[in-house]
């Protein structure tokens, strides 16, 4: 898939830690808990820390304990692609930035959360930066 942002790998390695490149470009896991955004309450807009682009809003985040930031949908449906992930002996469905195709965790379905979409989208810190509100 073509993304409208592209970069050479050499870019990307130089652009991002080494941390956020193993997640973002390898489709890595941060370890559960230890992210920066994982309880934050901060009103604000989620967006990809690879190419800016506005994925997830404070509205949409909730409170699942499972370690990682959740949330029951992205701030615009075009926002991210969703791709089926067969790794690791499981059957998942990758979240990844429409925009430039960088790994932001996964989505899963039927959990019985309380939340309107029955969808928590489990998405690593590393893969987001926080623009807090400026009320």
């Amino acid at each position: 898939m073509a993304y409208d942002v592209e970069k050479p790998d050499e870019q990307w390695r130089a652009e991002l830690n080494p941390a956020e490149y193993a997640v973002l470009r390898q489709a890595g896991t941060e370890p559960a808990f230890t992210g920066e955004y994982t309880d934050t309450k901060t009103t604000g807009v989620y967006s990809c820390r690879a190419c800016g682009a506005e994925l997830f809003t404070s509205t949409e985040k909730f409170e699942s304990h499972c370690g990682w930031p959740s949330f029951y949908d992205p701030k615009d449906s075009d926002a991210v692609e969703l791709i089926e992930d067969r790794s690791h002996g499981m059957v998942r469905t990758e979240v990844r930035c429409a925009r430039c195709g960088s790994h932001l965790g996964h989505v899963f379905e039927g959990e019985g959360y309380p939340t309107p979409t029955d969808q928590r989208y489990c998405i690593n810190s590393i893969s987001l930066t926080l623009a807090p509100d400026e009320s």
